[in-house]
C-alpha cells in the first residue's frame, strides 16, 4: 500500500479482501483458503488484531474478508490497519472489483438485496458501496476487475498473486470407490475399470484386495490393462499442469468398480504412484475398500460385492 512503511518484517502473509458486494469476495476467499490461508469473512475490524495475536493463529498465513457489510468498517481505518500490520508481517490488501452494469446485473439474477440500498433501488446501493471503498481501491496492492473474468480466471490470476511460497501447487487425490455406492460426490475426473478382470471371481484372490501383489499381477494379465493405463497416463499428463494453470488447488480422480475392493484399488494405487513420481503433492484413499459385503446379484442370488 502507498502509505505503509518498508516492510522488515516476519514474512507472515496476512490479506485483508475487501471491494465491491457481488464483485466476488466470496471466491477470493475460497481460493485464498484452497492456497493455504485461514480464512474468516466479515470480521469486525476490532477483532482482528486480538485474532492475530491468539496463539492459535500465530504463524499461519491469513485471509480477511473485510468489506461494507463488516461492523464499525471505514476506509481510512482499514488502510491504517494494513500498515501497521505491515510492519511485522507481510501485509497486502486485494481489491475485487466490477462494473456497475455487471454488478446489477449479478444482483437481478440471484435477486439477492444489496447490503447497501436498504429499501431503495440495487444501483443506489452500488453507488453508495463504490463512493465508501474508492480511497481502498486506489491503495490496493492488487486489484482484480472481475467483469469478464470467467470463475476459473478469477482463480487464476489471485494464484497467481498469493500462492505461499509453501504451496505445494495442484493437490491430487486419488480414491477408490465401488459404483454400488455411488460415485464420490467430490470426483473431478472418474474412470470406470470394470471392463477387466474381476479377482473376485477366484477364491484364492477373492479375501485380498488391490495392494496385494497377486491381485495386481492378476489385474495386469488382463489383455486390455496396458493399453488402458497408456492412454490414461496420456490423457493426465498434460492435464495436470492445465489444471495448475487454471488456479486449481485441488483434483479428485476416482477409480471405480462394482464393490471398490480390487481392481479400483490397484488403479488408484498405481496411478497415485505415478502421479507423486510427477512430483505433486497426492494422496490415495479407499473409500469401500473396508466395506466389503454381501450384495443381490441381478435376478436375486446374493452375491458379494467385488473390486
Amino acid at each position: 500500500m502507498s502509505d505503509a512503511a518498508p516492510q522488515q518484517n516476519s514474512g507472515r502473509e496476512i490479506v485483508l479482501v475487501t471491494g465491491l458486494s457481488g464483485s466476488g469476495l466470496s471466491t477470493a476467499l475460497a481460493v485464498l483458503e484452497d492456497l493455504g490461508y485461514e480464512t474468516i469473512d466479515n470480521l469486525p475490524l476490532f477483532l482482528i488484531d486480538p485474532l492475530l495475536a491468539h496463539e492459535d493463529w500465530q504463524g499461519h498465513p491469513v485471509a480477511i474478508g473485510v468489506d461494507s457489510r463488516t461492523r464499525d468498517f471505514s476506509a481510512s481505518s482499514l488502510r491504517s490497519l494494513c500498515a501497521r500490520l505491515g510492519l511485522e508481517t507481510r501485509c497486502r490488501l486485494l481489491f475485487v472489483d466490477a462494473s456497475d452494469e455487471v454488478l446489477l446485473r449479478r444482483f437481478t439474477e440471484t435477486r439477492r438485496r444489496h447490503p447497501l440500498a436498504d429499501d431503495r433501488p440495487v444501483a443506489d446501493g452500488i453507488a453508495r458501496d463504490r463512493a465508501l471503498l474508492e480511497p481502498l481501491r486506489s491503495a490496493a496492492d492488487v486489484v482484480i476487475d472481475t467483469s469478464d473474468l470467467t470463475i476459473h480466471e478469477t482463480k487464476r490470476i489471485i494464484a497467481g498473486h498469493f500462492t505461499l511460497a509453501t504451496t505445494a501447487g495442484l493437490r491430487v487425490s486419488v480414491v477408490s470407490f465401488s459404483y454400488g455406492r455411488g460415485l464420490p460426490r467430490e470426483a473431478d475426473l472418474v474412470f470406470d475399470v470394470r471392463f477387466l478382470r474381476n479377482p473376485h471371481y477366484e477364491p484364492e484372490l477373492q479375501p485380498l484386495d488391490g495392494r496385494d501383489a497377486r491381485v495386481a499381477d492378476y489385474v495386469r494379465g488382463d489383455g486390455g490393462f496396458a493399453p488402458f493405463v497408456d492412454h490414461l497416463k496420456s490423457l493426465l499428463g498434460p492435464l495436470l499442469p492445465a489444471y495448475r494453470h487454471e488456479g486449481k488447488a485441488y483434483l479428485t480422480i476416482a477409480f471405480g468398480c462394482t464393490g471398490g475392493r480390487h481392481r479400483s484399488v490397484f488403479l488408484a494405487e498405481l496411478i497415485g504412484a505415478w502421479i507423486g513420481d510427477l512430483g505433486l503433492d497426492v494422496t490415495v484413499a479407499h473409500r469401500d475398500a473396508a466395506r466389503w459385503r454381501a450384495v443381490p446379484r441381478e435376478g436375486g442370488d446374493p452375491l458379494r460385492a467385488c473390486a
